[in-house]
């Protein structure tokens, strides 16, 4: 249990830096890029999706290493254990989907909740600075238009 708990603790720090790194280039050099002001909101847009795909990515193979080599717990469900697998599960918990199709078993099932947790306030994240973006370049996009 004690891996389990420190590997909770690691990727929170993780998923939060990748978060602030993708957020803060986008804060900086948005500003400054050469496309049509609202256009720019789809860059938030895609960039977020990349920021919490990267996430996902980290949480499942984190989830698969630590079954696999750690023996805390397996993963359970029609489909089976494998690294694929773990992704899917890490999508659907990173995301509070809960499809309920594969289940951790063990010391693991910590891991899933921290990342449900911290899934839901770095999606919140990605929604506030989205709005901010709309709110800076929606009336920028306007005098786009009138020029």
């Amino acid at each position: 249990m004690p891996v389990v708990v420190l590997a909770c603790v690691v990727l929170i720090a993780l998923a939060t830096v990748i978060h602030y790194e993708v957020l803060g280039t986008l804060n900086a050099r948005l500003p400054a890029l050469a496309i049509p002001s609202r256009s720019k909101l789809l860059v938030v847009i895609f960039a977020a999706l990349v920021a919490h795909g990267l996430e996902i990515g980290l949480y499942g193979a984190a989830q698969f290493a630590l079954i696999k080599y750690m023996a805390v717990g397996t993963l359970t469900g029609a489909a089976g254990f494998s690294l694929i697998n773990c992704l899917y599960f890490s999508a659907e918990t990173y995301s509070s989907l809960g499809f309920g199709d594969l289940t951790p078993t063990g010391p693991i099932r910590l891991l899933a909740g921290v990342e449900a947790l911290n899934g839901l306030l770095l999606i919140g994240w990605s929604a506030s600075y989205a709005y901010i973006a709309m709110e800076r370049f929606w009336n920028a996009g306007s005098e786009d238009r009138q020029a």
